[in-house]
C-alpha cells in the first residue's frame, strides 16, 4: 500500500496539476463522454489507456466476463450503467471489449473451478449461450483455443444481450446509437474489431475505418407501411 500511497501524493502534487484546467471545466460544466465502455474487471484491460483518453471522455462500467445481462425488471448494476450513458449523458457509442486470457472464460472451461464461488458462477451464466456456440459450432478446436474463441463469442453473445435494453433499441432505432464489439490481445497490444459486413472480427489498422458491430443508422422497421 505503501507504494499506493506515493502514488495518490504523485497525482494530488503533480498529475493533477498539469491537468487543473482540465479538472476545472469538468467541474463546472459536468462531463459529456460519448462512448461507454463495457470491458472485463481484469486489471490487465485498462480502457482509458487503450483508447487514450483524458478524464470526461469515456464513461467506463466493468465487470468479470464484461458480462452485459439480457434486460429485466430486476434492476442491476450494468442496466443502471447503460441506461444513464445512453439516457442522461447521451452517448453515441457503446462498447463491448473482451480479452485474450480471461479468467472468466477460463473458469466456463473448467468444471468445478466455480464450486467454491457460487457468486461467480451464477453470474457467469450469461455466458453460457456464447458456451454452447463454442461447442456445437467448433467440434474440433484444440483445448488451448478454446479460451480465446469463447472470449470472442461471448463479445458477440453480450451485443445481443445489449440490444435487449429499450434505452439501447431506442437509440439503434433512431440512428444515434452504434454497438462495436472489441477484443483485446493482451500478448500482441493489438485490437479486433467486430465488423458487421462479415460477422467476424478483424484487426484494426490505422489505414482503414475501424470496423463497426452497428454503425449509427435509422432502423424504423414499419416506417414505410401503410
Amino acid at each position: 500500500m505503501n507504494a499506493v500511497i506515493g502514488r495518490i501524493v504523485d497525482f494530488e502534487k503533480n498529475v493533477f496539476a498539469r491537468h487543473a484546467d482540465l479538472y476545472g471545466r469538468l467541474a463546472s460544466k459536468g462531463q459529456s463522454p460519448k462512448s461507454l465502455m463495457i470491458s472485463c474487471a481484469d486489471s490487465r484491460i485498462v480502457p482509458e489507456l487503450i483508447l487514450q483518453a483524458d478524464p470526461g471522455e469515456l464513461f467506463v462500467t466493468r465487470n468479470a466476463g464484461n458480462i452485459v445481462p439480457p434486460f429485466a425488471q430486476a434492476n442491476g448494476g450494468v442496466s443502471s450503467a447503460v441506461e444513464y450513458a445512453v439516457v442522461a449523458l447521451g452517448v453515441t457509442d457503446i462498447i463491448v471489449c473482451g480479452h485474450s486470457g480471461c479468467g472468466a472464460m477460463g473458469a466456463l472451461l473448467k468444471p468445478g473451478s466455480l464450486d467454491e464461488m457460487p457468486n461467480v458462477a451464477a453470474w457467469l451464466r450469461h455466458s453460457h449461450a456464447a458456451q454452447g456456440v463454442v461447442h456445437n459450432c467448433y467440434p474440433n478446436l484444440p483445448d488451448e483455443e478454446k479460451q480465446r474463441v469463447l472470449a470472442l463469442e461471448n463479445v458477440v453473445c453480450q451485443l445481443a444481450h445489449l440490444r435487449t435494453h429499450p434505452s439501447v433499441a431506442a437509440g439503434i432505432a433512431r440512428g444515434t446509437l452504434a454497438l462495436h464489439g472489441w477484443f483485446v490481445d493482451i500478448h500482441a497490444g493489438s485490437i479486433l474489431a467486430l465488423d458487421e459486413a462479415t460477422g467476424r472480427f478483424k484487426p484494426v489498422t490505422s489505414d482503414q475505418p475501424i470496423p463497426v458491430a452497428l454503425p449509427h443508422a435509422k432502423r424504423l422497421a414499419a416506417a414505410e407501411l401503410p
